[in-house]
This record gives C-alpha cells, structure tokens and sequence, in this order.
C-alpha cells in the first residue's frame, strides 16, 4: 500500500528567503490544496479561536493564508468553530465571535466571516450517520459546515488533559460538534477529585459550566447526576487532584472523536493543515497557556488526517522536553521515567493518543504509513 504523503517545513525564516507566511502558502499549494473543487463552492476552514486569555492559538495571520488561496481560485471561505460546554466565552454564537474578533479573527484580518457553525445557542446541528461508527450511530454536527462544499481543517497541535494532544481529529470531530454533539462526545466517564491532594482552592469549580462540583471543608467534590464529563475540572486543576474516569473512559472519548470526524471527511473534499508551535499542555479552550513543553517544529499539510496527525506525534516526541514545562518538572523530580520519551502522555499520564489514531485507522479515514516530504 503506497505511503500518504505528509508535507513538512520548519520554521526558520532568514533574511531573503521566505517569510513563516509565504512558507505555509508554498507549503499548501505544494501539498495539493489547489486540487480541491475551490470554484464557487463554500469552504469551511474549521480553526479554535482561542479562548480569550489564551495566547498559544494560532495566529489569524496563518489563516489568511489559506483564506486568500480559496479566494484565488473562485471560492467562497469561512472560518468556523462550534460552542462549547464549559465555563467560557464561547458558549453561545455571539460571545463566541466577540472572542474571536478580539483574538484577532476579523474580516479586516483575515479575509472572510466567522460563522459559529451550530449557531446561536448551539443547537443548530445536521444528524449525520457514521460509517462503521462503534459508538456513534448519528453524529451532531454544526449545521454550516455539513452546507459547505468543501472542509479545510487549521489545526494549533498542543498538548490536551483528555486526549493526550490536540490534533487534526481533535480540531475536527470534538471542535465540529455541536453542543449536544460534544455532550454525546464527552458521556463515557465523568472525572472524581482524590481528597487527600485536593487544597480547595475552587479553580475545578469556577470551571465548572453546570454546577456539578462543591467545596465542603476545603475539599471538592463532583456530583455525577450534574457532570457532563468535559473534562474541564482535570486541565484547572492546579494539584492534579482531579483526575480523569480511566484510560478506558479516555480510550472511547478519542474513538468517539474519531466516528465525529468520519461524519465529516467521508462527506466532503478535504485537505488539513497542522502548526506544531506554543505546544501547550492544554487545549486553546483554557483562559490561559502554559509554557511550552517542546520547541517549535514546523509547519505540516497533508490529505490524510491520520497521516498527519501520526507525523505530528513524531517529530513531537523527537523534541526535547523543555526544562520548565510541566513535564520538564516532573523529569526534573524524576517521576514517571516510563513516559518520559513521550512529552504527551508524560504530561498526561492518563490519556492515550493513539487510541483515537489506531480508531480513525480502522474507520478508513487514513493510515499511519506516511512519507514526510520536506519543503524548503
């Protein structure tokens, strides 16, 4: 079977040569962008805004880029994202564009609109069948972008306390669900607080969207008739004394984003793109960023998600850790040296990425065999 094909390039950008921009358009275009139908179609470019405090999103710089190149071919761009469940300003579609207008993601700076693709409250969404899906029968997807013709994925590749990281499938099936879509997405387990590490200190509460934690002697606790399962308690926490249901729980999350995924690339012409850059270890969703836990890597396009995604993984766990990440911490203490080759899952122990990978396998949406073609 012949490899996907995986596009690379770094991020240096010496005098007279081309800028970090003009590398991500010659990187796309060399990847094939342009063999998608652009034509007078609509095209979805499904990007995270950043929740406003976070400074790791991607830039609206890079999304110009691909705005501009759909643009020069005859088509009709937008950049789009669903709401979300938690505590934040991006619940609904009219803080969710006040956040992302302040982040940056403008007409004026991009190009195009923003269209909160499952709409005002959340709840405009197309029920999608899956293909094969296991744990998903009929997906909830935002509404705009199962109306685009073709589906472009940005995706910021960062560390995540549910998933392991945040990568193509993250940005795609978690970030295209609707509200009820990411609810379904995130049912398999609900997280509990360890008392003997908990202080009290409220951050899991003041996360909480739906009133499901309390603080009773300076101790928290989750009431799971209450907790939808986000997960947004575990990444506030800052003594790790929340901790998720399992590795199983977190095993089906990443397959059922995979199935949520599979709704939409098994509809549509796709094409994705991957910044390996301000690797948090937390999702863009967070109020705040913490230091990076590797360097910047580079710039990476590709029509396989899986492909991409495993390419991504690689050259991260390549990287040296930095010294004053979470992770570096903990090798600085010398815990958990099992994982200390994998900057992920050292930072969350546990979560295992490859589960939602070797699920997106068998769902057909790519493979894990790749050629990585440098781009200079």
């Amino acid at each position: 079977m012949e490899k996907s094909k995986v596009y690379f390039t770094d991020f240096s950008a010496k005098p007279n040569q081309r800028n970090l921009l003009e590398k991500l358009r010659h990187l796309v275009k060399t990847a094939g962008i342009e063999q998608l139908p652009l034509e007078n179609r609509y095209t979805a470019i499904k990007i995270h805004f950043g929740e406003p405090g976070n400074l790791a999103y991607l830039r609206p710089n890079y999304a110009k880029v691909i705005v501009d190149i759909v643009k020069e071919n005859g088509g009709k761009a937008f950049l789009t994202d669903c709401n979300t469940l938690y505590v934040g300003r991006r619940k609904n579609a009219l803080d969710h564009l006040d956040a992302a207008y302040e982040n940056g993601f403008s007409p004026f700076s991009t190009g195009c609109h923003v269209i909160i693709a499952d709409g005002l409250k959340g709840t405009d969404e197309a029920l999608v069948p899956v293909k094969g899906g296991e744990y998903v029968k009929e997906a909830k997807i935002g509404q705009a972008i199962m109306d685009a013709d073709n589906f472009i994925s940005l995706t910021h590749f960062k560390g995540h306390e549910a998933t392991g990281f945040g990568g193509a499938f993250k940005n795609i099936g978690m970030g295209c669900g609707s509200r009820a879509g990411k609810m379904e997405m995130h049912s398999a387990g609900k997280p509990h607080v360890e008392q003997s590490v908990c202080v009290g200190c409220g951050f899991c509460q003041k996360n909480c969207a739906h009133g499901a934690i309390t603080i009773t002697d300076k101790k928290a606790s989750i009431d799971h008739s209450k907790c939808v399962g986000c997960g947004r308690c575990i990444g506030a926490c800052p003594m790790d004394a929340v901790q998720a249901a399992g590795d199983e729980v977190n095993d089906i999350l990443n397959c059922k984003i995979a199935e949520y995924s599979a709704a939409i690339l098994q509809n549509k012409p796709c094409f994705h793109i991957s910044l390996i850059t301000d690797v948090s270890p937390n999702c863009d969703c967070h109020s705040e960023n913490d230091r990076p836990i590797i360097p910047d890597v580079g710039m990476l396009a590709s029509f396989d998600p899986v492909a991409l995604d495993m390419a991504c993984a690689d050259l991260c766990l390549a990287q040296p850790i930095i010294p004053n990440s979470i992770p570096g911490e903990k090798a600085a203490k010398g815990e958990d040296c099992e994982h200390s080759h994998d900057p992920f899952t050292y930072t969350h122990p546990d979560t295992n990425w490859r589960s939602g990978i070797e699920h997106a396998v068998k769902l057909g949406l790519g493979s894990k065999e790749y050629e990585l073609i440098t781009v200079k």
